[in-house]
């Protein structure tokens, strides 16, 4: 018995965000969690979320009973950001599933400079 190898014919290397995020994945029907504005925390960095974000883009779950929505939820009550469980809109702002930001290594902050 021989211990096997995997050959891969081709590979290609995507930038990091383009791993979790997908300019055309459409969450409209998924939830959210709307909070009072609050600042990211990023050195020097303008940015005011009003809804559960990573790397500045509107975290999303399928179901509103998803028990990580409600456990960031209820961080986010813990913190004094007053949270709302609300149906997502794509006029709300670009969103990421959260599961696929979980899979990407849970980046933060993705700002990319001009």
């Amino acid at each position: 018995m021989e211990r096997g190898q995997i050959a891969l014919e081709h590979t290609e290397v995507l930038e990091e965000e383009a791993l979790w995020t997908n300019d055309e994945q459409d969450h409209q029907g998924w939830f959210c969690v709307r909070t009072d504005p609050f600042p990211c925390p990023a050195a020097g960095c303008t940015y005011v979320a009003e809804f559960m974000t990573a790397a500045h883009l509107i975290l999303v779950w399928q179901e509103v009973d998803d028990p990580n929505l409600l456990k960031h939820a209820a961080r986010a009550r813990d913190v004094g950001r007053n949270p709302r469980v609300t149906g997502y809109r794509m006029e709300f702002g670009q969103s990421a599933s959260y599961y696929a930001w979980i899979a990407a290594g849970r980046p933060v902050h993705g700002v990319k400079q001009a």
